[in-house]
């Protein structure tokens, strides 16, 4: 029962934050729904040029390859560093609380729950998860701060 959890949520549980996420959207009016598409593409982009950055920058083998042992999800042996599946969850968090800080503060801690999983599920350290939380956080807020108002301006009429 135990494994069944980790498991889904190393797997699976990415495909409910998505899901709550687009739901969300949808459940906008469109001018709302314009600034998380902006924001999105400007986000999104640079979270994962940050993370693509410090994974050539930083190789940390896999947990089931220090230790050898079979994971509970079958992945391959290669960089670990960050977790795609934590930053992709944290990503998609970040972009909502941006809009619904009581949604994206929820969905950040469903992403807290797949980055638990995959340690637990054997696939990455504590570094990659902690990683991945970090790149999404300050890439979304200097994003936020820096780039989208300037951006904003150019397709928004307010």
């Amino acid at each position: 029962m135990l494994n069944s959890l980790i498991i889904f949520g190393a797997k699976y549980l990415i495909f409910v934050i998505a899901a709550m996420a687009l739901v969300y959207f949808l459940r906008q009016p469109r001018a709302k729904q314009k600034e998380l598409v902006i924001f999105s593409l400007i986000t999104l982009p640079l979270i994962y040029l940050v993370s693509l950055i410090v994974g050539w920058l930083y190789y940390n083998p896999r947990p089931f390859v220090v230790g050898s042992f079979t994971p509970l999800v079958p992945h391959k042996d290669s960089n670990g560093f960050p977790s795609d599946h934590t930053l992709a969850s944290a990503a998609m968090a970040v972009v909502i609380w941006r809009s619904n800080r009581r949604l994206g503060l929820f969905l950040l801690a469903l992403a807290v729950l797949v980055g638990i999983s995959r340690v637990l599920a054997g696939v990455h350290h504590p570094v990659d998860i902690v990683a991945s939380f970090i790149i999404a956080i300050v890439v979304g807020w200097l994003s936020h701060r820096f780039i989208f108002d300037k951006v904003q301006a150019l397709f928004i009429k307010k």
